[in-house]
């Protein structure tokens, strides 16, 4: 016999876990994680940082409204707050200068020009024969995603949600306007399920017999190192360059250097490349005074997208009942809060929620109807 519910999340990543904070205001969910611990996967591997200028316009919007829900959370989230200021700048060699002047004028109210001194004022280890000029962007801010996606669940139990960690779904079928899924500690039913599995959201979905989006899962990868012994990192903010080739920014006292790779990859447990790695270290000491002398700590995470690069969360458009919650590449974390709201919309037939609406974001932006031919 089936244990019977609302609504079904498979998925306990950082979408999943939103969605059944969301959703179990509406009915009862029952949330399923293959894994031991939520968020093992992308969730737990995120740069961490909220940018509302990062990403399409669609992105922007899901972003800017996410904003005030982190920046304020519910007092389930606890008291200590799940943000920290960082700011972030955008630096740009000579040759890079047309591409600083188009994000400039994207968000002239936001952006501040910087010579290329200037950036060298605010991180210290920018090598002044590199960086031509620079953008400052001072609303960015660093996320603690451990605490974010605790308030999401803690939130979600506190609305009578139930979460199993450890139950891998074994099978999907539609019977009787159910959805049955069968996993390896028990099978549960429901008329909705919501698939926020990631990386492996079509795979999840091919098991249903749902047509897949066509998911292209992205390796990034990642390494902390060692600040020079006689230079405080904490105050520094964000450092990206201008074509995203490579990142870094301060991180527990360490920096964390990306070099922004996008390998397309297999639905998998996501280890980092020695020649990502390498081209980390050779594009970081290429744009700073220091020398990378060990690596302390290496990992990657897959970012997942579809082909317009635009989220989604909607209905299938084959099959009742089933809903997909995916396709977030790197804005996952930031755009949670958003994504959140637009799946219970879609769910529940009630609208976006104010803040969401007036972004000029809706629900078909994000519908997986608009990329079947």
């Amino acid at each position: 016999m089936a244990t019977t519910t609302d609504f079904i999340v498979i998925g306990g990543g950082m979408a999943g876990s939103a969605a059944a904070y969301e959703l179990a205001a509406f009915g009862r969910v029952q949330l399923l994680e293959r894994e031991d611990q939520p968020g093992y996967h992308s969730t737990g591997r995120s740069a961490a940082t909220l940018i509302d200028t990062y990403g399409n316009p669609v992105v922007n919007g899901l972003t800017v409204a996410s904003r005030p829900f982190i920046e304020s959370p519910p007092a389930v989230f606890g008291d200590d707050p799940v943000f920290e200021k960082r700011g972030m700048l955008l630096i740009a060699r000579d040759d890079q200068l047309p591409s600083l002047d188009r994000e400039m004028a994207a968000a002239p109210g936001v952006f501040t020009r910087l010579t290329g001194a200037e950036a060298v004022e605010r991180i210290a280890i920018l090598d002044p024969a590199y960086v031509a000029a620079a953008i400052h962007d001072p609303t960015a801010i660093d996320l603690d995603v451990h605490a974010i996606q605790q308030g999401y669940l803690r939130g979600a139990r506190a609305r009578g949600a139930a979460t199993l960690m450890g139950a891998e779904v074994l099978g999907l079928q539609r019977v009787d306007s159910l959805w049955q899924v069968a996993t390896d500690v028990e099978t549960y039913a429901a008329p909705v399920v919501v698939n926020a599995t990631g990386a492996w959201a079509d795979t999840v979905a091919e098991m249903a017999g749902v047509a897949p989006l066509g998911l292209v899962p992205k390796r990034r990868t990642a390494i902390n190192i060692d600040p020079p012994d006689d230079i405080s990192v904490a105050d520094w903010p964000m450092a990206i360059d201008v074509d995203e080739q490579f990142y870094f920014k301060p991180d527990a006292g360490r920096i964390l250097v990306s070099p922004a790779d996008e390998t397309p990859s297999a639905p998998v447990d996501a280890q980092p490349e020695e020649l990502d790695i390498a081209v980390a270290v050779d594009r970081f000491e290429r744009a700073t005074t220091m020398a990378v002398r060990r690596v302390s700590h290496q990992w990657a995470g897959l970012r997942c997208f579809v082909a317009d690069k635009t989220p989604v969360a909607g209905p299938a458009p084959d099959a009742d009942g089933f809903y997909w919650l995916s396709g977030q590449g790197g804005y996952g974390i930031m755009t949670a809060p958003a994504m959140a709201w637009a799946i219970a919309a879609a769910v529940t037939g009630g609208d976006l929620p104010a803040g969401l609406a007036k972004t000029g974001v809706t629900l078909a932006d994000l519908a997986p109807n608009r990329l079947y031919g």
